[in-house]
């Protein structure tokens, strides 16, 4: 599997989601809030590069992305869904 962070990216995008987790999750605090990031250049969406960094286990972040598509998508039922 080819690195989640293009070189070019990782210093900046790590730097946003550290400012991200602590804001959501202070220091001293229980990590309660997880969150994942994607960047991606415009109008090459279609077999271009995504670039992604989150703060959760990679299961719940596929977990959580899979039911925002299918709420955007209009397939969600909450009796479905984990969240």
């Amino acid at each position: 599997m080819a690195d989640s962070i293009e070189q070019r990216h990782r210093a900046n995008m790590n730097a946003i989601a550290d400012v991200l987790d602590r804001q959501f999750n202070p220091p001293g605090s229980v990590r309660k809030i997880v969150f994942t990031l994607f960047i991606a250049e415009s109008g090459k969406m279609e077999g271009g590069r995504v670039n992604y960094i989150s703060n959760g286990q990679r299961d719940d972040m596929t977990t959580m992305v899979k039911e925002w598509l299918a709420r955007v998508e209009g397939r969600f039922s909450q009796q479905e869904g984990r969240s």
